[in-house]
């Protein structure tokens, strides 16, 4: 015989396995013969098709956004891109941890990802506004949501070769 305090976390036990019984009958989870597409269904007789719409460009004033936001990552690209020499030769040099050319190296990282701020910044408010546009009620993608995705794909490359720059540096830095 099992002693009462040892049959206490049988009994959950016990009633999971009575979820599982198969007695009973259910119906089939398969697909019915309905529920098969066959292509068999015709176009309605007689009624033309209405005229393609297409969907009204870009707005000016998201465009004239989109050229700023772009703008802005491109300069803080240019200036991550004139810090990454002196950022590799300070790595480069870098000695032990806590040394003074250990702390410069780490100074040069540092100048380097402020450096990437702005564009993930602008990264950040491109992303925004590619799930205002998405959201906003257009079944299919609209000329302002390519034209965000574009300046996104453009600024998210930057951003991700910066990244890539940065955690390079940083797994040469000792420490």
């Amino acid at each position: 015989m099992i002693p009462a305090k040892a049959r206490l976390p049988l009994i959950p036990l016990a009633l999971l396995a009575s979820a599982c019984s198969t007695a009973g009958t259910y119906p089939s989870l398969a697909l019915r013969d309905v529920e098969r597409a066959n292509g068999s269904a015709m176009p309605a007789v007689g009624e033309p098709a209405g005229p393609v719409t297409s969907l009204p460009p870009a707005s000016t004033d998201l465009v004239a956004r989109l050229d700023g936001l772009v703008a802005i990552a491109r300069e803080a690209n240019t200036q991550f891109q004139s810090n990454r020499p002196a950022a590799e030769r300070a790595v480069a040099a870098a000695g032990d941890t806590g040394s003074d050319s250990w702390s410069t190296a780490s100074v040069a990282i540092a100048r380097l990802e402020s450096s990437r701020s702005s564009a993930m910044v602008a990264l950040g408010d491109l992303d925004s506004l590619y799930v205002e546009a998405r959201t906003a009620g257009a079944l299919e993608e609209t000329p302002g949501a390519r034209a965000i995705t574009a300046a996104r794909d453009e600024v998210d490359g930057w951003v991700a070769e910066q990244n890539d720059v940065i955690a390079a540096l940083s797994a040469r830095l000792p420490g």
